[in-house]
Parts: structure tokens; sequence; C-alpha cells
């Protein structure tokens, strides 16, 4: 089993990332917190892996910190959740704001992200409340700085990824940059998540 992986960062998308470990370039399936977090292309990051296994198929999903992927192996603990629903459960709330939520069985808040029902919600708060407890840090802020446009588009991308409209994407996006036109790509998404939950 792969649990942690340190090289050089080849690509990254809002859903993967492919990292050069001693000339093998090893693919990832990242959270968006993760995304947000990684440094540029060519330069060195480090992230916490879970190998998944199947019949057809070996799995990398890495994370920026311990907790996110703690919090990733404790949702695929619950019933009906599976390892990519887990990556967008993850990518739907900061992980903060998503251990709280679990935590306060806010079935409310959790029922914003896109693919998580009602049923799935309170599941989730009924069977992981207990488990969320001393999990609360979010992966640091390594990200370069970027500008505004380049920002939306991958905000706009990312939101794509996680199953919401071009059109609703694209508002929620535009209403988050004038918030604060200091904004990371993780503040922007946020603020376009808490938007599009109104």
């Amino acid at each position: 089993m792969i649990g942690r992986l340190s090289g050089i960062v080849l690509e990254a998308r809002p859903e993967r990332v492919v990292l050069d470990v001693g000339g093998v370039g090893y693919e990832l399936s990242v959270p968006l917190g993760t995304f947000t977090a990684l440094p540029p292309a060519g330069e060195r990051a480090t992230l916490h892996v879970h190998t998944h296994v199947r019949e057809d198929a070996l799995q990398l999903f890495g994370f920026a910190t311990a907790d996110e992927r703690a919090v990733f192996e404790r949702l695929l603990t619950v019933s009906g959740i599976g390892p990519r629903l887990a990556v967008t459960i993850l990518s739907g709330l900061p992980l903060p704001e998503l251990v709280a939520s679990i935590a306060a069985q806010d079935v409310r808040r959790l029922v914003t992200i896109p693919g998580v029902g009602r049923k799935l919600a309170e599941r989730l708060s009924v069977e992981l409340r207990e488990k969320m407890s001393g999990l609360a840090g979010g992966p640091p802020s390594a990200e370069a700085p970027r500008s505004l446009t380049t920002l939306a588009e991958d905000a706009v991308g990312a939101l794509l990824n996680l199953g919401y409209k071009r059109a609703q994407a694209e508002s929620a996006v535009t209403q988050a940059a004038g918030d604060g036109p200091g904004l990371d790509l993780q503040g922007l998404l946020a603020a376009a998540l808490r938007r599009l939950s109104r």
C-alpha cells in the first residue's frame, strides 16, 4: 500500500494530479482543497495517499493533510459512499466546515453538496458525528498568485466537475470575485459554493 508520495508536480487539474516520483508518474485523484494547496507545476509536493484496490483497478487518492485523508477514509465507512463520491463530498465544502456540519448534524448544509441528498446527509450525520472529533484542519495554502481571469476559469471548471451547470457556476464565480479581489482559488471557490447553497 502507498501511504505517502513526494515528488514533482507534472500536471494538476481540479480532480487529479500527476506526481513524478523518481521518474515514475503517479496519477492521483484529489479533492478541491488539495488541488488549491498544490504548488505550481515543476515544483515539489508531498501528498498523503489512500490506496484503493478493486478487482479491476488500483486507484490512488491524494490529500494535502493527514486530516483530509482521515475524513475521506471515514466517509468510505458510510453505506453508499465510494471513493469518487467521498472526493466530491470533500470538494463540496471547506474541510473545517464539512467536519463541523457533520458533527452538528447540519443536514441543510450537507445537502448543498452535489450528489448528497437528504437521506445520505442524515446517514453522514448519524454515522460520522462521533468519528469527526479532533478533525478540523484544512489544507495549507501554498498557491502562487494567479490572475483573476485564470482563477475564475479554474473555479468554474471545478464547479462543473462537481456537477453544477455552467450558467450557475459562472454566475456564482462572478459574484464571488466581485466580493473579494484578493481571493485565492480556494477562497473564490468557497465564496461561490456559499452562493450556490443559498
